[in-house]
C-alpha cells in the first residue's frame, strides 16, 4: 500500500464512524436501540436487512468459495435474495401483528416457557456461528491493510469496530450505516467485476481462461444435494434469525416494512457476482499468496489491481461490510438474552436505561468469546461456518415459529421441544459426521417436521397454549415490550 490508500482507508473508516456517532446520539431508550420505535423507512429497513446479510460470506467468503468452487459461491446471496422475497410476501404482517419484540418471544407466547428458552439458547448458538465468519472474514481485511499485525490482533481490532458500530445506534444505526455501506459496496464489487473483465479482454476470454483450469466450475459444482441445501440454509436462516425480523418490525408501517424487504430481494444477488469473477480470476493467474490463504482472494485483487485511493476506499468499505453483519447479529444475540431470558428471569422488571445499557454489555461479551474461539479456528472456510450457523437456526426455529403463527393450538408442546431439541442436533451430527452428499438440514427439518405431523394427527390441543395460564403471563411481561 501507498499513502493514497491509506488517506482512502481513513476517510472511509472515519465516514462509517461518524454516522455511527450521530445515530447514537438518537438512540434515547432500550425500544429505540432494539426496534427503532417503529419509524423506520423502507430504505433503513433494506439498509438492515442487507447491511446484515451482505457481510463477509457475500464477499470475501463468496470471493473465497468462488475461488476453489466456482459459481456455487452464488448460492449464499442468491439464496438471501430469495430468503427476502419470501420474508416481504409471507411474513412480514405475520412478525408484525404477532405482538412480541423478538421471534422467540412469539414461540414462547404459543408453546410456554421451556420452548422458549430452548429456543433462545439454540438460535443464538446458531447466530454466534456466523459471527465467527465475519470475525476471521474482518481478518483477511485487516491484515492486508496492516500485514505486520497478528492474527489475534486483527481479532481484536475487528471485535472493537462491531461494537462501535451497533453499541451507539442500535437497529437505527446499523440500518443508516448499512444504507451507506452498501452504496460504496455496490461501486466495489461493479468497479472489480469491470476490472476482472478488462484484465482478461472480456467475458469471452475470461471463460475461456477459466475453462483452461479444468474441473467442475458450476452452480452445482459440489453437488446438488449440497448446493441447494446452502440455498435452503439461507432461507430458513433468514427467516429465523431475530435480526432479520427485527428489521421489519421496526418498519413505519406493513408497507414499509414489505417494500424494504423487497428492495433486498433485488440488490443482494448481483453482490455475489463480483467476489465470483474476482476469485475465478485470482484462480486462472495462481496468485502465491491467494494460494496460500484463499481468503484473501478478494482483497488482494484490490490491493494490486485497483488504483490506490479508490482501493483505499474499497478495503474500507469490505471492513465495515463485514463489520455491519457480525455488529448486526450480535445485536440480535443481544435482543434475545434481553428479552427472551433476563426479563423472564426478572422479577421486578427491567427499566429503559438498565435495559440499554444491558443490549450493549451483552454485545460486548458475545463478541470477545467470539474473537476467543475465532482465534483457536483459524483458516476455517468463511462460508462453512455462514451455511452451518443459518441451518441451525432454521431447524431449532422454523417449525415452532409457523406453527405459532399460522396454526395455533393444534400441537402439544412436548411434540414441539422434542423439534426445537433434536431437529439441530441432528443437523449437527450429520454436518460433523459427513456420510450423506446432501446437507444436513433436510434430515433436520425432515425430523421436526414428521415430529410436529405426529403431534397434530394427535388430535390434542397445545398445552403450551391458553390452557397454561401460568406459562403465558410469564411470557407475557417481554411479549407486551415495543
Amino acid at each position: 500500500m501507498n499513502s493514497y490508500t491509506i488517506i482512502g482507508i481513513v476517510i472511509t473508516l472515519a465516514l462509517f464512524i461518524g454516522l455511527s456517532i450521530y445515530a447514537g446520539t438518537r438512540v434515547k431508550s432500550a425500544s429505540d436501540f432494539v426496534s427503532g420505535s417503529g419509524k423506520s423507512s423502507s430504505f433503513i429497513i433494506a439498509g438492515t436487512l442487507m447491511g446484515t446479510l451482505v457481510g463477509g460470506s457475500s464477499t470475501v467468503g463468496t470471493a473465497q468459495l468462488a475461488y476453489t468452487n466456482g459459481l456455487s459461491a452464488w448460492w449464499f446471496t442468491l439464496g438471501g435474495g430469495i430468503a427476502s422475497l419470501i420474508l416481504a410476501i409471507g411474513f412480514t404482517k405475520p412478525f408484525r401483528n404477532a405482538g412480541s419484540p423478538t421471534l422467540v418471544g412469539i414461540v414462547c407466547g404459543e408453546f410456554g416457557q421451556t420452548a422458549g428458552l430452548l429456543a433462545s439458547v439454540l438460535s443464538s448458538v446458531g447466530i454466534f456461528i456466523n459471527i465467527l465468519s465475519q470475525l476471521l472474514s474482518a481478518v483477511a481485511v485487516i491484515i492486508i491493510i496492516t500485514p505486520a499485525i497478528g492474527t489475534v490482533p486483527a481479532l481484536i481490532i475487528a471485535a472493537l469496530l462491531m461494537v462501535a458500530y451497533v453499541t451507539l445506534g442500535g437497529i437505527k444505526g446499523a440500518g443508516m450505516v448499512g444504507v451507506l455501506k452498501l452504496i460504496l459496496l455496490y461501486f466495489t464489487v461493479v468497479f472489480c467485476a469491470a476490472a476482472v473483465l478488462v484484465l482478461t479482454k472480456g467475458l469471452s476470454a475470461f471463460l475461456v481462461s477459466v475453462n483452461d483450469l479444468g474441473g467442475n466450475f458450476g452452480l452445482f459444482s459440489r453437488g446438488i444435494g449440497l448446493d441447494t441445501g446452502a440455498c435452503a440454509s439461507l432461507i430458513l436462516g433468514v427467516l429465523t434469525t431475530q435480526t432479520y425480523g427485527q428489521a421489519v418490525m421496526s418498519g413505519k408501517t406493513d408497507r414499509a416494512a414489505r417494500t424494504g424487504a423487497l428492495i433486498s430481494t433485488v440488490m443482494i444477488p448481483p453482490v455475489g457476482i463480483g467476489g465470483i469473477l474476482v476469485g475465478l480470476y485470482m484462480r486462472t493467474v495462481n496468485d502465491p499468496t491467494v494460494a496460500g490463504n484463499t481468503s484473501l482472494a478478494l482483497t488482494e485483487f484490490i490491493l494490486h489491481h485497483v488504483p490506490p485511493l479508490l482501493g483505499g476506499v474499497m478495503l474500507a468499505t469490505l471492513l465495515f461490510a463485514v463489520v455491519g453483519t457480525g455488529a448486526g447479529l450480535a445485536l440480535g444475540i443481544s435482543t434475545i438474552i434481553n428479552n427472551d431470558i433476563v426479563r423472564k428471569l426478572s422479577r421486578k422488571g427491567l427499566d429503559s436505561k438498565t435495559e440499554l445499557l444491558l443490549s450493549r454489555m451483552w454485545i460486548i461479551i458475545v463478541l470477545a468469546i467470539g474473537v476467543a474461539l475465532a482465534a483457536v479456528l483459524g483458516k476455517t472456510a468463511i462460508q462453512s461456518f455462514a451455511y452451518m450457523s443459518m441451518g441451525l437456526r432454521g431447524a431449532v426455529m422454523f417449525m415452532p415459529l409457523m406453527l405459532a403463527l399460522f396454526a395455533k393450538n393444534t400441537v402439544r408442546k412436548g411434540y414441539v421441544l422434542a423439534s426445537i431439541i433434536g431437529g439441530p442436533v441432528i443437523v449437527l451430527i450429520f454436518g460433523i459426521w459427513k456420510v450423506f452428499t446432501f446437507d444436513p438440514l433436510f434430515l433436520g427439518l425432515a425430523f421436526c417436521l414428521a415430529v410436529c405431523l405426529i403431534g397434530i394427527i394427535s388430535g390434542r390441543k397445545n398445552s403450551g397454549g391458553m390452557s397454561e395460564s401460568v406459562d403465558i403471563l410469564s411470557c407475557d411481561r417481554y411479549n407486551k415490550l415495543k
